[in-house]
């Protein structure tokens, strides 16, 4: 949700503030501390924390929103600089790796969002959309097959991202990432 107009540079500040401590201690999985917490520990007030965000699960909301159009930013920057099938691999083995950076915030929203499927939903979509482009640009390129989707790419990421808590997670989760790109390319006559 997009606030209607913008906001100050004291209050940018603010916000900014919150939500890179909101990460900070998702990553760290202290997601239960109390709410007001989390306005002191990132040295604001508490009624800023609730004019921002009026709840943990709207904080929760903001970084997961930042966290994926850094994700979707960084496919198109891929999409930019680098051969199609080599971008495609790129952003799905940094998906892997970004999500094991982040396992807490994936935990916490794993739990916390599970009433909020607005949220997920143009999440997922805005994630599908980059990896279309990424598979289309490679299958025109005749780099990789053109006849496996977006959705089916997705699928094996939402596989990858309900195993996080497993101990082989890492491991396993980069031989899937292996395994689909193995599928993806042409093989030979």
């Amino acid at each position: 949700m997009t606030d209607a107009k913008p906001l100050r540079a004291d209050a940018r500040r603010n916000r900014d503030a919150l939500i890179a401590k909101a990460r900070e201690l998702f990553a760290n999985n202290c997601f239960n501390l109390r709410f007001d917490d989390f306005a002191k520990l990132a040295g604001v007030g508490t009624g800023t924390l609730y004019r921002h965000f009026p709840t943990r699960e709207a904080l929760a909301e903001a970084v997961y929103r930042e966290e994926l159009a850094a994700l979707c930013d960084r496919a198109r920057e891929l999409h930019a600089t680098l051969p199609a099938d080599k971008a495609l691999e790129s952003f799905l083995r940094g998906f892997v790796t970004h999500l094991h950076a982040h396992e807490g915030l994936a935990r916490t929203l794993a739990t916390l969002m599970a009433t909020r499927s607005d949220t997920l939903a143009e999440g997922a979509q805005a994630l599908h959309q980059v990896i279309a482009d990424l598979l289309t640009s490679a299958a025109e390129a005749g780099t990789i097959r053109d006849d496996v989707s977006a959705g089916a790419v997705m699928v094996a990421l939402q596989g990858i991202c309900a195993t996080h808590d497993h101990p082989s997670y890492r491991t396993n989760a980069d031989q899937v990432i292996t395994l689909v790109l193995a599928g993806l390319h042409h093989t030979a006559p």
